[in-house]
């Protein structure tokens, strides 16, 4: 992909799944690559692993001072950074709405919404600093375009990094920086490999992935190539944009048989959430 080579890209979340995936990706189109996460190990690990030259840092991206440290390290050793994937992410609670706790709320609005401001912010800020433009793109999710009944926390988190993302794009788009963002939908990986019991967790991904139009959950690699893409030269007059990777799963409509109109037993479902039957 054209603009990718010599570049400086930071990714946070790199220690696995999509963030590894596209440093990764990135790295295999001739850029250097700075991986953050908060565990150390992995993600240096990450960056030992790439074709290119890569740095492993540790960081709390939630924190003022973490993408401080981040940015830092990565002008330190490279002078510069030219892209930013801000991928890092936490998908919070199953709990049913009445139960879901305040500091549960908090804790995920920290990682994804916060985290994504002040990454989205250290980034102008560090064009700024070196005169120079670039190129952003978030994560985002499916749970930014659809709803359900659980993860509300998640899906007000990723609802809210669009409004980041509308608004940095409008703000960049004279400064030469293009901000996009991705919507992921089923990719099973280490985000819910906590939730191998739980309905909508890890182990009933790929039966859920079957109901898309493509018949299969997606992979980190097919998320780290839009992402690679939004980042080049070959997206230039993309800005603004939330690009669905989903198997084609938010096209669906559920109340037609090729959706599954009739296939779900609801009643099942209703009354392991409501603890009783809804009708």
């Amino acid at each position: 992909m054209r603009g990718l080579a010599g570049k400086v890209a930071v990714v946070t979340g790199a220690a696995g799944g999509i963030g590894a995936a596209t440093a990764h990706r990135l790295a295999s189109e001739g850029a250097h690559v700075v991986a953050v996460d908060l565990d150390e190990e992995r993600v240096r690990k990450v960056a030992e692993s790439l074709p290119t030259e890569g740095l492993g840092v540790a960081a709390d991206v939630s924190a003022e001072e973490g993408v401080d440290a981040y940015l830092r390290a990565a002008a330190d050793r490279f002078g510069r950074v030219d892209l930013h994937h801000l991928n890092a992410g936490i998908p919070g609670s199953f709990a049913a709405l009445p139960e879901l706790t305040a500091a549960e709320f908090d804790r995920v609005m920290a990682v994804n919404v916060r985290g994504v401001f002040l990454g989205v912010r250290g980034a102008f800020r560090r064009y700024a600093a070196q005169g120079t433009a670039g190129n952003i793109v978030i994560t985002g999710s499916i749970g930014s375009l659809r709803g359900s009944a659980d993860l509300l926390a998640y899906q007000t988190s990723k609802h809210a990094v669009v409004g980041i993302l509308k608004g940095a794009a409008m703000y960049g788009g004279p400064l030469g920086v293009r901000v996009n963002a991705v919507a992921p939908g089923i990719v099973p990986t280490d985000l819910f490999a906590a939730t191998p019991d739980v309905t909508g967790g890890k182990d009933d991904m790929s039966v859920r992935a079957s109901s898309t139009p493509l018949r299969r959950a997606g992979t980190g690699d097919d998320v780290a190539g839009v992402v690679a893409f939004l980042l080049s030269d070959d997206a230039a007059y993309m800005t603004g944009e939330l690009v669905s990777v989903d198997g084609g799963a938010s096209i669906v409509s559920t109340v037609r048989p090729s959706g599954g109109a009739g296939a779900w037993d609801f009643a099942a479902y209703d009354e392991s959430l409501y603890g009783r039957p809804t009708s």
